[in-house]
């Protein structure tokens, strides 16, 4: 196995887990958020854990998303959060995977297939645009959308749901911002019960809205980032603690390798590509197995962003620009401390021995957590970790 791996802690994913079902109202469903691989974690081994832990529902956005849980056991409800092409309608069938639709060209296409492989009742959900500007009808049109879905042979409507753009963001307009999708939310709802319709599992409450807003969980809810340990957006744990909501979330990654050659530099030497860094006295450099192409990108260290490691205990910067397999660290000039083969982490978990988690990566090159987590590629073998 390679030197560089993620190491996920599998007692943080069950700790962060329970923490938010304690959250949810007691009436409604959990569905947690496993697509892009659930953030980089490793979605067949997460989802055992979730499903293990009652979890009813499973968020993909892909159909091969799909596929792999199925093949993997996964027989609880997955829903199908983005829109798959027609080639696919067939697997998304012959897997009992739950699309979300809108319009009726794509509506059309899945009940022709599902009457293609004889299924009756297949269930779909209704997705409302309520501000997110994405996929979804107008809640004007939920009504008439509702009715097409039920005029088919094979199709039925099992639920609606929508998707906030500013749900975690804690300033007065986007809170209003919030509030007015939730009410046009609502009012499709309407439209689909005035119909006559039942509109089934009502889901909207994402990561923020699952601790901020017992009001908006209805029937389901749909964490996703908070499961995998970081708080959402505006809303860290202080500013959560403010609000009278204490849940401690235990990130469930952590990015290490090791030290593979030492060398030592005199003044003037320079390293890698560009030459964006040279010594100004003696030092030891650190050489690192690990790039951009493994997650860590070069913007982590360029401008004025600086990277730090932890070894041993210390921190220590990143020097020069992220290569695609390599990065060097200045030990400084009288570290003997450090020895080849020595663990490097770059973040992860208190537990870990990290010194910083993603979101503090995150935070210093003005991006989010997700985007930490689901970069680190597929070539780090993920490493799972039971019980620590």
């Amino acid at each position: 196995m390679r030197a560089t791996v993620a190491k996920i802690y599998l007692k943080n994913l069950q700790n962060n887990i329970i923490q938010l079902r304690k959250r949810i109202s007691p009436d409604a469903k959990m569905c947690i958020a496993i697509k892009a691989d659930a953030y980089g974690h490793g979605a067949v081994v997460c989802a055992k854990e979730a499903v293990k832990l009652g979890v009813d529902y499973l968020a993909v956005a892909t159909v091969d998303e799909g596929i792999e849980l199925r093949n993997a056991g996964i027989t609880v409800p997955l829903l199908l959060l983005s829109l798959c092409q027609p080639p696919e309608f067939s697997d998304l069938v012959k897997f009992n995977l739950t699309p979300l639709v809108f319009d009726n060209e794509y509506i059309d296409g899945i009940a022709r297939e599902c009457k293609a492989q004889g299924k009756k009742d297949f269930a779909v959900h209704l997705a409302v645009d309520s501000g997110m500007g994405r996929i979804g009808c107008l809640p004007e049109d939920a009504g008439r959308v509702a009715e097409y879905i039920n005029s088919t042979e094979s199709l039925k409507l099992g639920g609606m749901c929508t998707h906030f753009s500013v749900a975690d963001c804690n300033s007065k307009s986007d809170i209003k911002y919030t509030e007015g999708q939730f009410k046009k939310f609502m009012s499709a709802v309407q439209n689909v019960k005035d119909a006559g319709i039942d509109p089934g599992i009502r889901h909207c409450a994402n990561s923020a809205l699952t601790l901020l807003r017992p009001d908006m969980h209805l029937d389901m809810c749909r964490p996703g980032i908070v499961v995998y340990g970081y708080y959402p957006g505006d809303f860290d744990r202080q500013t959560l603690k403010k609000l009278g909501i204490d849940i401690e979330l235990k990130p469930v990654m952590a990015l290490e390798s090791e030290v593979c050659a030492i060398r030592d530099f005199a003044p003037g030497m320079s390293v890698s590509y560009g030459r964006k860094w040279t010594s100004k006295k003696p030092t030891k450099i650190a050489v690192l197995p690990v790039g951009y192409a493994d997650g860590l990108f070069r913007c982590f260290n360029q401008d004025k962003v600086s990277l730090k490691v932890t070894i041993g205990g210390r921190e220590y910067p990143v020097c020069g620009r992220i290569c695609m397999d390599q990065c060097m660290v200045d030990l400084g000039p009288d570290n003997n401390d450090v020895k080849r083969w020595d663990k490097v982490l770059f973040f992860g978990p208190e537990e870990s021995g990290a010194l910083q988690s993603a979101q503090k990566i995150a935070d210093d090159t003005k991006t989010i957590s997700y985007e930490i987590t689901c970069g680190v590629s597929k070539r780090v073998p993920r490493v799972f970790i039971e019980g620590v």
